[in-house]
């Protein structure tokens, strides 16, 4: 009778909607930041990696507080506070020019990125049915997997088409629908309703239980940071710069298609039957990355990682939040993403680094020999820890 009970609440649908907001805003921005840096602000490729490592620096200094600050004020309420600031931040790209000015948003809006990430994830957590956790978190990463190919397709399309200024508006109307959304949100279950509480101990910051998985997130976003701050770069040196979108779209239509499937199997068979496969679909679209002489190859990258990732992210985020008590999911929530976001800060930084020197062929190399790392830990972890099998 549990395995009945609905997923696609009215709540959730919101929930879904605001973040598939949230993301298209940040990956919209990831792409073409970037770009924007070299052709308009003639910065280099380093400086334009800078772009995503401040925002990421923000989001990991305030993410271990989030879940004391969710607890305090509210999920709910701490999610419509978060949204006025990340539909302003989104707004001022628009009128910032000089790139000192661009790296103080970027820092600004990574503060309000992480309250509001974590706050829909933890929400979603508390409305989906307990044992239906695994297929309930998988669909709303969903969001994510669709904003990963609406994101860099606006703003691709946009910026080749029109301007970055049409963009940056856009983007801002986007963001102000989606958090429009987040107001007809219920009030939060009881059981999670704010404590109140302003005291701070080393609990409220991290939850030690979700550390091991927070570690593994961290190592997985680390590689791919390669994919989030420079594919737009690489595919441009590489003359594929019309066809970036396209490997989004191929991207996320895998990830969409076999959701429904590995979420069903993480709940069914457990999570090793998802990230295994998933690590090794990774390890091979870095490999055909790396390798890129053709279009089709290129967009055969994006299908192997699409399934990658979009097996692993979901699958990560519910092992946090199931290595803890339902009370503790923001806690959770927050320490994976502390981590994951320290990831993607270090690894947009260090590749981009690499890349000047070397080229992003290496980088690619390089990022798939970290994932096989990941998957040789991962299998030793699994003989040790049931709840990684």
């Amino acid at each position: 009778m549990s395995n009945k009970e609905p997923i696609w609440t009215k709540p959730f649908i919101s929930l879904f909607a605001t973040n598939l907001s949230i993301f298209i805003v940040f990956y919209g921005l990831v792409t073409v930041l970037p770009l924007y840096a070299k052709e308009q602000l003639s910065r280099t490729d380093e400086e334009a990696g800078l772009l995503m490592t401040i925002f990421m620096i923000s989001a990991i200094l305030v993410r271990p507080f989030t879940g004391k600050i969710l607890d305090i004020v509210g999920k709910r309420k701490m999610l419509g506070i978060g949204l006025i600031f990340y539909v302003v931040c989104t707004f001022l790209y628009y009128f910032i020019f000089p790139f000192e000015g661009l790296l103080v948003i970027r820092f600004v809006q990574g503060v309000w990125f992480s309250i509001v990430s974590t706050a829909t994830i933890s929400l979603a957590a508390d409305y989906v049915p307990e044992s239906r956790r695994g297929a309930g978190l998988g669909y709303f990463s969903m969001s994510l997997n669709l904003a990963v190919v609406i994101g860099p397709f606006i703003a691709l399309t946009i910026i080749q088409s029109f301007s970055f200024d049409i963009f940056f508006i856009l983007l801002s109307v986007l963001m102000a629908i989606g958090a429009l959304a987040s107001l007809t949100l219920p009030p939060e279950p009881v059981q999670h309703r704010p404590s109140g509480k302003f005291t701070i101990t080393i609990n409220d910051l991290f939850e030690k239980k979700a550390l091991p998985v927070a570690i593994f997130g961290c190592v997985i976003a680390f590689s791919y940071a390669s994919v989030l701050s420079y594919l737009s770069i690489f595919a441009q040196q590489q003359g594929l710069l019309d066809y970036a979108s396209i490997f989004f779209v191929v991207y996320a239509a895998v990830m969409l298609i076999s959701r429904p499937y590995t979420g069903r199997l993480f709940d069914e068979k457990g999570p090793a039957y998802v990230i295994i496969p998933g690590l090794i679909f990774f390890i091979i679209g870095f490999f055909l990355l790396a390798d890129v002489h053709s279009v089709f190859v290129f967009l055969l990258a994006g299908a192997f990682i699409g399934f990658g990732y979009g097996s692993i992210l979901p699958s990560m985020q519910t092992l946090a939040v199931q290595s803890t008590d339902a009370s503790r999911s923001g806690y959770a929530t927050a320490t994976f993403y502390t981590l994951f976001d320290s990831g993607i800060a270090v690894g947009s930084y260090v590749l981009g680094l690499i890349a000047v020197y070397t080229g992003y062929q290496t980088v690619y190399v390089l990022s798939a020999g970290i994932v096989i790392m990941a998957l040789l830990g991962y299998l030793a972890l699994g003989k040790k820890k049931k709840a990684f099998r």
